[in-house]
C-alpha cells in the first residue's frame, strides 16, 4: 500500500492555467510534484517561526578581504560559534573579492542571530540566507 494520500484541490481556471503553465516551464513531471514543493516550503518558513525549532541553514557573502580586521573577525565569530556552524567554502573570486558559504544548523534563532552578526561586519558587501531545514518533519 502506498504513503501517499490523494487529496483534491478546486482553482480559478486563469490560476490553474497558470500554475500548469509554470510547472511544464520548471519541468515538473506532474502538477503534484510542484504542490509537494510549494508544500514544503511553506512548512521551513513556518518551521522558521519557532525560535527553538532545530533547523538548517546556508549564508553566502561576498566580502572585500582588503578590509582591515574582516578575516580575523570573520574567523573568531566563527570559532566563537562552532556549535552552529557545519562548514565552510571559502572561494577567492577576484583580487578583492571572496566568496564565502557557511553551512548552519542549530537553533532557528541562534542561526538567525550568527547570520545577521556575519552579515554586518564592515566589508561584507553582500550576504543571503537561504533558510532549510533538517528535514525531519518533511516526510
Amino acid at each position: 500500500m502506498s504513503d501517499l494520500e490523494r487529496i483534491s484541490i478546486t482553482l480559478p481556471k486563469d490560476l490553474a492555467k497558470a500554475f500548469s503553465a509554470s510547472c511544464e516551464q520548471k519541468g515538473y513531471s506532474n502538477r503534484s510534484e510542484a504542490i509537494r514543493d510549494l508544500i514544503r516550503g511553506a512548512l521551513v518558513k513556518e518551521e522558521w517561526q519557532d525560535p527553538a525549532a532545530q533547523v538548517a541553514a546556508s549564508l553566502t557573502m561576498i566580502y572585500d578581504h582588503h578590509t582591515r580586521q574582516l578575516n580575523e573577525k570573520l574567523t573568531e565569530l566563527q570559532h566563537d560559534h562552532e556549535d552552529l556552524i557545519v562548514s565552510t567554502l571559502h572561494v577567492h573570486l577576484n583580487h578583492d573579492n571572496c566568496l564565502e558559504v557557511i553551512v548552519l544548523r542549530g537553533e532557528a534563532q541562534k542561526v538567525q542571530d550568527l547570520s545577521d552578526k556575519l552579515r554586518t561586519f564592515k566589508g561584507v558587501k553582500y550576504a543571503q540566507v537561504c533558510f532549510a531545514t533538517d528535514g525531519s518533519d518533511l516526510g
